[in-house]
């Protein structure tokens, strides 16, 4: 059974990389012909279709980095689905793959890839035939199989430009697509001018910023308020996060071949960077995806979740969809059940990221024994201790399983919070933009120092 998988593997379609080390300006090529090819996707909307029963769901179409109703409504929720489980099977040794060793890492990524395919087929269908996308009456028999399969097309090229962007661009194709739509989001949420009753007639302000200009001018102290504190949330929250990106653990090192010189290894607080949280946020995404399809396929809420307007109003999806409470005290509509599901909202978050956040290190290689490794390829070592991988790794071991674990906790709090206090757009989603671009930021300074352009450099200080 191994041998066939692996046989099936090396016939699945694959970007090949490149041969030599890339410049900064062949990757930002790529990364922005992505983009522009994304963007245009996301535009075009599926052929046949009628209605979408999804489009409501507007708020987890930025966490899965899609639109619902255009090809490419699967998104990257194929590809974050599949590494969910893969790495709960891994991580729980159910299935056991050596991920240190080349040959464990290559059958890991091939198995994942081969669960993606799965994935988008079994989506693909899953959309259309439980009532997500309605397709014409017109085309008869063949509107829901036509309907399946541009959504199987858009999957597999979204998991196509996802590895173009990992092997030719800046960063990965997941969190690349979760930062544009998000940017994009952001930036509408802010300086939006017109809603839907605005075009018919009348100024209606959408972007929080014009709303709290007209609140003013027209004597609405509760609605000035209420868009004033969103955006001074959404501030707050911004500064938390970047002060908490710069907080790190620095271990000593020394070169055993050169005396007197040393440089420190960094140990960053959020060891696992936005991994973690964009696991969590896809669970979410996906439970309440599910409970909202088999809702409308039985007529009937369900354990999962029962929904009004894309919002969770019952169920499991309600405990952990998180309400803006702040939003609440102010206009009047708090209840103390809210009160609850925050909490539930918060636990949710946190407790899955510590779980993801602990799979991910034993899974990627950032775990004490691969880091103590390349340590001691770098031909560095701790002062003061013996020349040994295994003391190093004892080490190390002392601060990543608590970075990890501290890291998760507080990345997930954060992720939860910032929903719950109402910043501009989904909690989540603004976490994880600004630490997908703070990521990427640090990237690029540190890869392309010498090659970028010096105007560039000037401009991000490297």
């Amino acid at each position: 059974m191994a041998m066939n998988l692996v046989e099936l593997m090396k016939h699945l379609p694959e970007v090949e990389g490149p041969k030599e080390k890339l410049g900064f300006g062949d990757k930002a090529k790529w990364t922005i012909f992505i983009l522009v090819a994304f963007f245009i996707l996301s535009n075009i909307s599926l052929y046949g279709m009628a209605s979408s029963f999804l489009a409501r769901f507007d708020q987890l179409a930025v966490l899965l980095g899609t639109d619902f109703g255009s090809v490419i409504s699967l998104g990257i929720g194929p590809i974050v689905t599949a590494s969910i489980i893969l790495q709960l099977l891994v991580g729980s040794q159910i299935l056991n793959i050596d991920t240190h060793s080349a040959e464990g890492k290559k059958y890991f990524q091939g198995l994942q890839k081969l669960l993606v395919l799965g994935f988008i087929v079994f989506e693909s269908i899953v959309f259309v035939v439980m009532g997500g996308f309605s397709p014409d009456s017109s085309l008869g028999s063949w509107g829901a199989p036509i309907i399946i399969f541009q959504l199987m097309i858009g999957g597999f090229a979204i998991l196509i430009m996802d590895e173009v962007i990992s092997k030719w661009g800046f960063g990965s194709g997941v969190s690349l697509f979760i930062a544009a739509g998000v940017s994009l989001r952001l930036f509408t949420s802010l300086f939006q001018f017109l809603g839907t009753e605005g075009i018919s007639g009348g100024f209606q302000p959408v972007g929080q910023l014009w709303v709290l200009v007209t609140n003013l001018i027209n004597g609405n102290p509760t609605g000035a308020l209420a868009a004033g504190v969103t955006i001074l949330a959404t501030a707050i929250i911004f500064l938390i996060i970047v002060w908490a990106q710069a907080l790190k653990i620095e271990i000593p090192l020394s070169y055993d071949r050169i005396r007197g010189y040393g440089v420190k290894w960094p140990l960053a607080f959020f060891y696992t960077s936005v991994i973690p949280v964009i696991l969590v946020s896809a669970l979410a995404a996906n439970i309440q995806l599910a409970g909202g399809l088999l809702e409308n396929w039985l007529g009937r809420a369900t354990i999962l979740g029962g929904f009004s307007q894309g919002q969770a109003i019952s169920g499991f999806a309600s405990w952990i969809g998180g309400v803006n409470l702040l939003n609440a005290f102010i206009t009047g509509s708090y209840t103390h059940f809210m009160i609850l599901q925050s909490i539930g909202h918060i636990l949710f978050y946190i407790s899955f990221s510590i779980l993801f956040g602990i799979f991910w290190v034993k899974t990627s290689g950032m775990d004490a024994q691969s880091q103590a490794r390349n340590i001691m390829q770098s031909g560095l070592t701790i002062p003061g201790f013996r020349k040994d991988e295994r003391i190093l790794e004892s080490v190390l071991e002392r601060y990543i399983l608590p970075l990890t674990i501290m890291g998760g906790a507080a990345i997930g709090f954060l992720a939860a919070i910032s929903g719950i206090v109402g910043t501009l757009i989904l909690g989540t989603s603004f976490l994880l933009v600004i630490m997908i671009m703070f990521q990427l930021y640090q990237s690029i300074a540190q890869q392309h120092a010498t090659d970028m352009h010096p105007a560039l450099k000037k401009f991000i200080k490297v």
